[in-house]
């Protein structure tokens, strides 16, 4: 991970210092603020600032519902009831703003997620690193032959390695011409606003990311998914972690009924009752296409 030498010495201003405050505070993420967590070979995440805890989530609860939560006896049940049932409001009292280092096709991924406030590197003004995703071996696969957006078996031996060779040159090229293009010696070089165009999206951007608890739980639902692509995957489960010492309660109830949970369709929970019931439920029985009939096998076997 290649932190500049601006970064670290901010960060470290930022540990060393502290100050008395009335608002809400989290232990947990008081201990997170301001360290950069590593992810990938050059990416980080680090939290830069938040609002709220638990008790703001139950707080926010109990204003909007008043007489009609007295029955939930503590503030985890009322939270679990919360998230059991699908409310939103109350966890979007809690704010938390990010700076996340990560490839641009990864970026790309992430900013369809359009719940957060970004503020994004600018490559109009400034010239980006020479730093680029070159994924490990163990993660260089073939495309899968049953999902479209998927990775199949891996890449091994001569093949892998001739991939590996690919990205890492064509990298080296594209940045050499960058610089070449922007470069002012003896002439007056390339805007770099249109330079940037040749890079790869394997490159390094960063950006502030700032998006309360509901989205953010949207968020690690798709993105910290076994299913979803390794490279934003990997962010993912790193901000869960985060996330698990800022707000425990709330990403207890999270993790149990959506990371842990799954939703059945209709006729997917008739077929569970019918083999409850002893019934033999096969794909044509069930009513299900052949894609939605493998998705509900996995899930229960």
């Amino acid at each position: 991970m290649a932190l500049s030498d601006d970064q670290k010495n901010q960060i470290a201003a930022q540990r060393e210092s502290s100050a008395q405050t009335l608002r809400a505070v989290s232990p947990g993420m008081e201990e997170r603020l301001y360290t950069a967590h590593e992810v990938l070979d050059h990416g980080f995440v680090r939290v830069i600032d938040y609002m709220g805890d638990d008790s703001a989530i139950v707080q926010a609860a109990r204003v909007s519902y008043g007489e009609g939560t007295k029955h939930v006896s503590n503030d985890e049940g009322l939270i679990r009831y919360l998230m059991r049932h699908w409310h939103s409001t109350p966890f979007e009292m809690c704010e938390i703003k990010l700076h996340v280092k990560l490839p641009v096709f990864v970026a790309r991924q992430w900013i369809r997620h359009r719940t957060a406030n970004v503020n994004e590197y600018s490559a109009r003004y400034s010239i980006l690193d020479r730093e680029f995703y070159i994924p490990a071996p163990e993660h260089v696969a073939a495309q899968s032959s049953v999902n479209n957006q998927g990775r199949g078996q891996l890449l091994e031996g001569e093949e892998a390695a001739r991939v590996l060779e690919i990205l890492k040159a064509d990298s080296t090229r594209t940045y050499d011409n960058y610089e070449a293009m922007i470069s002012d010696e003896g002439q007056q070089g390339l805007a770099r606003e249109l330079a940037r165009m040749n890079l790869p999206t394997n490159i390094y951007t960063q950006w502030y990311w700032k998006v309360d608890l509901h989205n953010l739980f949207h968020f690690l639902r798709l993105r910290a998914d076994s299913h979803a692509q390794y490279e934003i995957r990997v962010y993912a489960e790193e901000m869960c972690r985060i996330v698990a010492d800022w707000v425990p309660l709330a990403y207890g109830a999270f993790e149990d009924y959506r990371l842990g949970g799954a939703t059945l369709s209709a006729r997917a929970l008739d077929c569970v009752k019918k083999m409850l019931a002893g019934e033999d439920v096969t794909q044509e029985k069930s009513g299900m296409s052949k894609g939605e009939w493998r998705e509900f096998r996995a899930l229960i076997d």
